[in-house]
């Protein structure tokens, strides 16, 4: 398991990734406290911020991967670090100067979602050119434990910053984070080869193949239909949370930060694990066991309150956390193993588009449900509708496997 840390690119790969990550998580709970609590958001403006983070995907998600297939992704990924960093570094600014308004930050945050399509596409694609396949598992794993530190670090190190120096002055460690990110992908040294030629280069064919590529499997299809409902409903979940914890549980923003970061103490323990358990109980098993065992607990964080009901809470966002990240290094490595070079980028790409695109409706969709029905009613349609997604893997044909097979699949346009 420490191989890939002797590799001095994945190194700084990992370095990379771990400030963004940390940057990503604090700019996720203090933005959301900034629209809360400084900028007096309604529900319904919650909702478009929520939506506003994962637009991108649904906007540009599909071009973006045949874009990324005919570039090579690591400048890419540095140039979008860069542009999110600036973004980032505008909302403490205009802060500063008096002049920061609720319509510049949810502009901040689609231009950042945007960038973040092109990062996130030449990430996954990247990875694999890097370490090879044969050391994806490892290196998703160690990837996933540098997300869910951060998940664990950022919200609670925000949640506190918000108190002591304002919410929009704890986004600058967003900016700074992207920057950071950015100066470690520049010093890797592996030569990235140039992208493969295809047989056509008009861009809605090469979209239709990745499409085709993904709903062609009856595994790659459950996956991502599952993650995409389950986003759907997550968005749905994160247009109101905040405001549930704020206005109806009356949490303080350290406490608010804190629940957050606790689901990260489930997500090490599954990064740290993962290895093991994909290998004992198999990789298909791994995609559907673990999130049906998991996810339901999600259904104790409406109970949330300062005694009891927030140890309650916090128990559920562990379980889930540990779920979602073991579920995530068995089905992004299944993904990238049988996958070609020459069509990563537009495979993920396709599930991003349909995964994250989900997104932006379920946040719009919880911004309307939080003017309509309440925020606790909200609060448990969203946490109702993740814990229902797991039928799509559990009712599909990995339910009847051990492992799943991990030769390349060749997509139907070839």
């Amino acid at each position: 398991m420490g191989s890939l840390f002797r590799h001095a690119d994945f190194r700084r790969l990992f370095a990379g990734d771990a400030f963004s990550q940390l940057g990503m998580f604090v700019g996720m709970t203090a933005i959301p406290l900034l629209a809360a609590t400084v900028l007096a958001a309604t529900p319904f403006q919650m909702g478009l911020l929520t939506a506003s983070e994962m637009l991108g995907f649904l906007l540009i998600g599909l071009p973006a991967g045949v874009w990324v297939d005919r570039m090579r992704r690591r400048p890419l990924m540095i140039a979008a670090d860069l542009t999110r960093a600036v973004l980032m570094l505008s909302v403490p600014i205009a802060w500063w100067l008096g002049v920061l308004t609720l319509a510049q930050v949810i502009v901040a945050v689609l231009l950042t979602g945007i960038a973040t399509v092109f990062f996130d596409v030449s990430y996954q694609s990247y990875l694999p050119t890097l370490v090879g396949r044969e050391h994806l598992v490892e290196g998703n794993a160690k990837l996933q434990a540098v997300q869910s530190t951060a998940v664990l670090a950022g919200p609670s190190t925000a949640g506190v910053l918000v108190q002591l120096v304002s919410a929009a002055s704890t986004v600058l460690a967003t900016g700074l984070g992207y920057l950071g990110s950015a100066l470690c992908l520049l010093r890797i040294r592996a030569t990235e080869p140039e992208p493969e030629r295809t047989e056509h280069d008009r861009l809605l064919p090469q979209m239709l193949e990745g499409l085709r590529f993904v709903f062609g499997s009856p595994t790659l299809r459950a996956i991502t239909l599952c993650t995409a409902t389950a986003n759907l409903f997550n968005g749905t979940f994160d247009a109101v949370r905040v405001l549930f914890l704020t206005r109806t549980a009356g949490l303080s923003p350290a406490l608010v930060g804190a629940l957050f970061a606790v689901s990260g103490v489930g997500g090490i323990v599954a990064a740290l694990v993962s290895g093991p358990v994909i290998l004992r109980i198999g990789q298909a098993r791994s995609i559907w066991l673990i999130p049906a065992l998991t996810m339901p607990l999600t259904l104790l964080f409406p109970l949330v309150s300062q005694g009891w009901g927030l140890a309650l809470a916090a128990f559920g966002m562990v379980s889930s956390g540990f779920g979602i990240i073991l579920y995530n290094v068995a089905q992004v490595s299944y993904r990238q193993a049988i996958c070609p070079d020459r069509m990563l980028g537009r495979m993920n790409a396709s599930v991003r588009f349909i995964v994250w695109g989900a997104m932006p409706i379920g946040g719009l969709l919880g911004g309307v449900l939080g003017e309509a029905i309440g925020l606790t009613a909200t609060v448990w349609v969203g946490l109702a509708g993740q814990t229902v997604a797991v039928f799509w893997v559990v009712c599909s044909p990995l339910r009847r496997m051990r492992d799943l097979p991990l030769t390349k699949v060749v997509s139907p346009a070839a």
